[in-house]
């Protein structure tokens, strides 16, 4: 099975354990972290999507000026802009970066979020659009003459795009959310179906509901996120693992925020679940950071040595996962250490263990 790791940049310096600061847009902070993954070895970087931030069309536009190797995830919430319009647009950004994107789709899960950016759909809506919005878009790069379309949320009359994306096989799709419906949609749409950290046999759990809704003869990939945390011995990870906690304590206490409760997204309350579960689950998936950050976001982590977390990963391979979203705590020197320690150790016990040397379950 394939191996692919992608890791998250920023408009700016961003973290869940300092105060943001500086200009919104920092060109020369998104050619840092971007370059970092690159030389780590990084397969892909994922630009977010948040409604007070930099867009990430323009994002990856500049990391595709700067990186020449390493592909790129652009996360986007259909509603906002018309099918066919962001069918051009993605496939414009797919010739920008010479063939290089992915979409990842993420249909909001937040109603205050979401109405930040003038969407009033409630839940169950924002997942009938979602599947209209791709079918729209798939339709705009696969049609062979113009075409009318007259569905709930979007009407077009002879749409028509002469850019197309440069990929062959079009832009591949992620796709996240943890709902039945979400799972409905990423069934019929998505290339990677994307889940957050969770512990394995809950992880192989969502896996098989995803599977079960995919129609006969399609494929599809899972991904599988994480914000690891690695030292020289596992001692020295799990004090690195609590001082962060402090900080990020530290940071709300600073801001007014702390006891965070769960969001209204289902991932944010299976996150906060599991920390209320126990904090180390399965030896060494933490999860008392989806605790203190209210589940949101990516905020699991697995603590260890570098060939601790590599091989507590390499297990969620053996139950279907072959790509991993890495995002650190500290972004650009987590990222450089990941690069340096954790992804040749990942790759080369992959590798191994693809050729029947050894498990993962070893040491």
């Amino acid at each position: 099975m394939s191996l692919h790791i992608t890791g998250m940049i920023w408009a700016r310096p961003t973290s869940d354990l300092e105060v943001q600061t500086g200009a919104p847009f920092q060109p020369n902070h998104i050619a840092e972290l971007t370059l970092a993954h690159e030389a780590g070895g990084f397969d892909r970087v994922l630009a977010g999507y948040w409604t007070n931030a930099a867009d990430g069309f323009l994002v990856l536009a500049q990391a595709a000026a700067v990186a020449r190797k390493i592909n790129f995830l652009i996360a986007h919430r259909p509603g906002f802009v018309a099918p066919t319009l962001a069918a051009r647009k993605l496939a414009t950004l797919d010739h920008l970066t010479g063939g290089r994107l992915a979409l990842h789709v993420i249909s909001g899960g937040e109603d205050a979020d979401q109405r930040k950016d003038g969407d009033f759909a409630d839940h169950a809506a924002r997942y009938r659009r979602t599947d209209e919005f791709l079918s729209v878009l798939r339709r705009t790069w696969d049609a062979t003459a113009p075409f009318d379309h007259d569905g709930e949320f979007y009407r077009a009359q002879q749409a028509w795009s002469d850019i197309r994306p440069l990929q062959p096989g079009g832009i591949p799709i992620f796709f996240g959310g943890a709902s039945p419906a979400a799972i409905d949609v990423a069934g019929r749409h998505a290339h990677v179906y994307a889940l957050f950290g969770e512990p394995l046999a809950d992880t192989a759990a969502v896996l098989q509901r995803v599977r079960d809704g995919v129609p006969p003869g399609k494929e599809i990939a899972f991904s599988w996120s994480n914000r690891p945390i690695i030292a020289a011995t596992e001692k020295q990870a799990w004090e690195k693992a609590h001082a962060i906690r402090e900080r990020a304590l530290a940071k709300q206490r600073r801001l007014g925020t702390a006891g965070l409760q769960a969001g209204q997204a289902v991932n944010s309350q299976r996150l906060v679940g599991l920390s209320q579960r126990g904090e180390v689950l399965d030896e060494r998936l933490w999860t008392a950071m989806a605790g203190v950050l209210g589940g949101r976001g990516n905020s699991t982590a697995l603590v260890g040595t570098a060939e601790q977390v590599a091989r507590a990963m390499l297990r969620y391979r053996q139950i279907g996962v072959s790509h991993y979203i890495l995002r650190g705590w500290d972004p650009v020197p987590d990222t450089v250490q990941y690069g340096q320690e954790l992804l040749p150790l990942l790759r080369e016990i992959a590798a191994a263990e693809d050729a029947g040397r050894v498990s993962v379950a070893a040491a």
